[in-house]
């Protein structure tokens, strides 16, 4: 179902006292101060060694969530090194996020990978937050909704109507991860539009307009009201603001 819902990307960051420090702060800011009604979901995605203590102060409410960053296609098995999305799930995690543009880039995940990956999360019990997005050299080729639809249709589209109502899916400028540029409101909003209509078009209006799309791509509270007010933008996929109890709260209240 279509929510705003805000998760934040902690990457390869944090040590445990540092990553219990940041969780109690937002859990105690979420608290005290109000936010827009229904509250937003949020979702902490933590390195997988600081999964358990970060649940654990999470709490069991469920908002905000557990996500992990990644894991193994495979169910179990001889895979030294590598994680299973049932043993994420054993520990409290109910998201994950697949594809991102990091994962793609640095670890050649392919689109018939993600799309193993998919259903894997989901026979575990884990909700994907799926990440699709251009890079700059796509973009200036003015390829950016050719490449975006071919993503989703090789790693997503093959998924059921009730297995893609628990999906999230994100929208990545590669172009503006960690280097200070954002898309635009407008450029943002005409992207989240496109993948709404190739939802559409794949299943049907109505599993389109549930489903939840956020944008990621240095979102931070300064841009983050702006951005979110965008018809089809629903939230944010935080990276280094996420870091910061403040500005990611702020980014929460943003709606």
């Amino acid at each position: 179902m279509r929510q705003n819902f805000v998760a934040g990307n902690w990457k390869m960051n944090l040590t445990l006292p540092e990553a219990q420090a940041l969780t109690s702060e937002i859990v105690q800011m979420l608290h005290d101060e109000p936010t827009s009604v229904p509250a937003p979901q949020v979702v902490l995605c933590p390195p997988f060694p600081l999964l358990l203590a970060v649940g654990r102060l999470l709490g069991e409410s469920g908002n905000p969530a557990l996500g992990a960053q990644n894991f193994h296609e495979k169910e179990s098995g001889a895979y030294t090194g590598e994680v299973s999305a049932r043993q994420l799930h054993s520990v409290g995690c109910q998201y994950v996020i697949l594809g991102h543009s990091e994962r793609r880039q640095h670890f050649r995940e392919d689109d018939a990978l993600l799309a193993q990956k998919l259903k894997t999360a989901l026979a575990a019990g884990l909700k994907p937050i799926f990440c699709v997005g251009e890079s700059l050299e796509t973009r200036e080729a003015n390829e950016t909704f050719d490449f975006i639809g071919q993503q989703l249709a090789a790693g997503l589209f093959h998924s059921s109507k009730e297995e893609l109502s628990q999906v999230v899916i994100a929208y990545e400028p590669i172009w503006a991860i960690g280097t200070g540029r954002t898309a635009s409101s407008q450029q943002a909003q005409e992207v989240h539009a496109f993948i709404r209509g190739q939802v559409a078009a794949a299943y049907d209006a109505q599993v389109a307009a549930d489903t939840t799309i956020l944008y990621g791509g240095s979102c931070n509270a300064q841009n983050a009201r702006e951005l979110f007010s965008q018809p089809d933008v629903d939230g944010g996929l935080i990276g280094g603001a996420s870091l910061k109890s403040r500005d990611f709260v702020e980014i929460i209240k943003s709606f």
